[in-house]
């Protein structure tokens, strides 16, 4: 089974970082569900800025940890350096 670390943009320019085993799902959710994210769910729609496959769900919340320490200029230039995946 994959696993994903993903970093999402919200509509009000926030940066939200996450991890699961099914991304197309997880982003309906964000967007759609009331299941979603809190922090998402106030700020739709959220759009998907980056995310990579990790062998198993301990990478990938290792992964999303490590984005969330990251500060919003560090965001900011990751993604610049980057292609949404």
């Amino acid at each position: 089974m994959a696993y994903f670390a993903y970093i999402l943009e919200c509509a009000d320019g926030t940066f939200y970082s996450g991890s699961t085993n099914d991304l197309e799902k997880r982003l309906h959710k964000h967007n759609h569900l009331k299941s979603g994210a809190h922090y998402t769910k106030i700020r739709r729609p959220v759009v998907l800025k980056y995310s990579e496959e990790v062998p198993d769900f301990a990478t990938a919340r290792a992964r999303e940890a490590e984005f969330k320490r990251w500060s919003r200029d560090e965001k900011i230039k990751f993604l610049s350096q980057t292609k949404k995946k």
